[in-house]
C-alpha cells in the first residue's frame, strides 16, 4: 500500500536527477514482490534500457539488495555465480536499489537504466530517497 502512494514521487525524483546529470533514462518502480507499479522513459532513450530498468528494479526487490551489491556475488569468483540466469534474468550492476518505508521495511525497488551504471545508481538512490 505504501508504495502505491509514492510511485509517482519516486519516478519524478529519478527524472529530476537524470536532468541534473544530463542523462536520458528509463525508470521502473516495482513492489516488494517485483511486480511493476510504474514506469517512464525519456524521449530518445536507448531502447535496450527499457528492459534493463525493469530487471534492475526486479532484481533489487526479489533479493532485497541493491544490484550493485548483488553483482559482487554473481561474479565468476562469487558465491552465486550464474545467479543472473535465474528468475527470468537478473542484473548485477548499478542502477537497481531497494525502497524502504519509514520503519526500514522493504516496500519495493527502483531501477534506472540509460546512462552508465554509476550514474544510473546515483539516480536510483536519489529516486528511492536514500541520498
Amino acid at each position: 500500500m505504501f508504495l502505491e502512494h509514492i510511485t509517482e514521487e519516486v519516478i519524478s525524483r529519478a527524472l529530476n536527477a537524470a536532468d541534473n546529470f544530463d542523462a536520458t533514462i528509463c525508470v521502473s518502480v516495482v513492489d516488494k514482490n517485483g511486480l511493476l507499479c510504474g514506469f517512464r522513459r525519456m524521449v530518445d532513450v536507448i531502447p535496450g534500457a527499457i528492459d534493463v530498468a525493469f530487471k534492475k528494479a526486479r532484481t533489487a526487490s526479489l533479493f532485497r539488495l541493491d544490484t550493485e551489491e548483488i553483482g559482487k556475488i554473481m561474479r565468476p569468483d562469487g558465491v552465486a555465480y550464474t545467479l543472473e540466469f535465474t528468475n527470468g534474468g537478473l542484473i548485477g550492476f548499478g542502477g537497481g536499489v531497494v525502497i524502504y518505508d519509514n520503519t526500514a521495511r522493504v516496500v519495493g525497488a527502483v531501477g534506472v537504466s540509460g546512462a552508465t551504471p554509476g550514474i544510473d545508481n546515483q539516480i536510483a538512490l536519489k529516486a528511492a530517497g536514500r541520498e
